[in-house]
């Protein structure tokens, strides 16, 4: 997939994986359009993200969770970029806890933000991709979608439904030219769930290698669809 001159839209943008992402693709030629639930912090990623790359970018704010803000996402960026092309799921959120101490409305929005908001997105942009004559759906997943843990019921269900999702979802829209894959990263130096990247993690990946991937599957020829990626540190500390 030749991404210049394209019009894509990454969830959760500006700062951690979602921010390299679109970054990568902008120095690809694309026209990016970044979101994030807060009005400063957009700005802020869309004036920085504006002096690099090749590709237009545009951004607005955008909570996942709200079907309304999600509609109001994808007609932005067809009125900046007259159209979509290429659309990432990254946006999502760790609320953790036992079960029985977890509250509902936490559970509710680690759900609403990793699943619905997926659905959402998928479901608003799929008829503009299609216009186009097919593109590429990316949702970013995680290892804790195959593997349970303690204490993470909430993201696990979220991760897990995600990838039976996106299988289902590759399946339904590669009948109109629309690639479908899930990555799925292991531990990542991000801000995810408050924490603060730091060199004392360099084991960790980086949002770098996310984005890799991300333009590996939009490279790979027209042919093939790697509908699937596990990517984890090559050396994690010894347990």
């Amino acid at each position: 997939m030749n991404l210049n001159g394209k019009s894509a839209i990454v969830t959760g943008s500006t700062k951690g994986i979602g921010r390299a992402i679109a970054e990568a693709l902008l120095h690809e030629g694309a026209n990016v359009c970044i979101s994030a639930r807060n009005a400063g912090e957009v700005e802020k990623a869309v004036d920085e993200l504006s002096k690099t790359g090749e590709g237009n970018v545009t951004g607005a704010v955008c909570d996942v969770r709200d079907y309304n803000e999600v509609k109001a996402l994808i007609e932005h960026t067809v009125s900046e970029f007259g159209g979509v092309d290429v659309l990432v799921n990254n946006a999502g959120v760790g609320i953790f806890g036992k079960v029985e101490e977890m509250k509902p409305e936490d559970f509710r929005a680690v759900l609403e933000t990793n699943l619905f908001g997926v659905f959402y997105c998928c479901h608003e942009a799929i008829p503009h991709i299609k216009r186009r004559g097919g593109g590429y759906i990316i949702n970013i997943s995680s290892l804790a979608g195959t593997n349970a843990h303690p204490q993470m019921a909430a993201y696990n269900a979220s991760k897990f439904g995600l990838n039976g999702f996106s299988e289902a979802l590759m399946q339904e829209a590669r009948e109109d030219g629309i690639k479908v894959s899930y990555i799925m990263p292991g531990s990542v130096n991000t801000y995810f769930n408050n924490d603060t990247p730091s060199d004392e993690q360099s084991w960790q990946l980086q949002p770098e290698d996310i984005a890799r991937v991300c333009l590996d599957l939009m490279h790979h020829d027209e042919r093939s669809l790697p509908s699937r990626v596990e990517i984890r540190p090559s050396k994690p500390p010894k347990k």
